[in-house]
This record gives C-alpha cells, structure tokens and sequence, in this order.
C-alpha cells in the first residue's frame, strides 16, 4: 500500500510544511535521501504544549509522545514536500528525538514512541528505523520535543 493509501485510511492529513522560525531550510534532498531540520509539535500553526517534560504538573511523557507525532508527521510534511510527494519516500531510516526534560526524567524513549509508531503505523516494514532520543534543557519556542527525520527516496 502506498504511503498516500495509508495516511487515507489512518484519516491523517499531511500538515502544511511549517514555516521556518530561522535561518534554514524545512529539508532537503541529498542524494537518495531527505533530511528534514528539527521540526516543532506545530499544529495549526501554534504549539498545543509548551515546557519541559516530566516532574511535578509538567507536561507527562505520554503528552509528550502526542507531541513527537505531531513532529514525526510535519517532518513527514517537509520531506514529502521536497520529494515530490509522500509516495516518493521508499522508507524511514533515522529519527532523532529531542525532549525537553526535567532533571531526573529519563523516559525519553517513551515519547520518541510517539514519533517512530507513527511512521510504523504509515510504512509498515519500511517504516522501521533508527533512533535517538535525547534529553535536553530547553528547545526552541519552548516546545517540550522536536524531531529530525532522515528518509530514503523510492
């Protein structure tokens, strides 16, 4: 099945590629491979969540892991977009997930969760890859994750 095929079925629309806050591009085609830069948890053109993950009335790792799918699917967006559609990305090889924490908090592979299900959820086999999921002080715009994507065109 086709990854337009599938997101159809899934009910998920591709968001419009994010806009970006600095000086850089959404992805770029490099060779056989697209590489996205970090993309926020941007949903209609606002973040829902904002600060740091874990501790005392922070932002939990399950609401995180909605936010890295909500970074996995605008990466997905930026790199269709220089691909020339969803249908031209072959497989999901690398995922990197960075996650504003708390001190302390060390379930940063529960929230990457959000991201690379999803891209299981989309590709299937093709969508199995590897992964980083980072912990860190603070992001941009204060967002609590953020997501790069590396993927190989069909």
């Amino acid at each position: 099945m086709k990854p337009s095929e599938r997101l159809a079925e899934l009910g998920i629309n591709l968001p419009p590629v994010a806009a970006p806050v600095a000086a850089y591009v959404p992805a770029k085609v490099i060779g056989t491979q697209v590489w996205t830069s970090g993309q926020l948890p941007f949903l209609d053109g606002r973040l829902g969540l904002t600060g740091r993950v874990g501790g005392t009335g922070q932002t939990t790792a399950e609401m995180a892991a909605g936010q890295a799918r909500i970074c996995a699917l605008n990466a997905l967006a930026a790199a269709a977009d220089v691909a020339g559609g969803v249908d031209h990305i072959g497989r999901i090889l690398k995922l990197v997930v960075f996650v504003a924490s708390e001190p302390g908090f060390t379930a940063q592979p529960t929230v990457a969760n959000g991201a690379s299900e999803l891209m299981g959820e989309i590709f299937g086999e093709a969508g199995a890859h590897v992964r980083s999921a980072v912990g860190v002080a603070s992001l941009p715009l204060d967002a609590p994750v953020e997501v790069e994507l590396v993927c190989e065109l069909a």
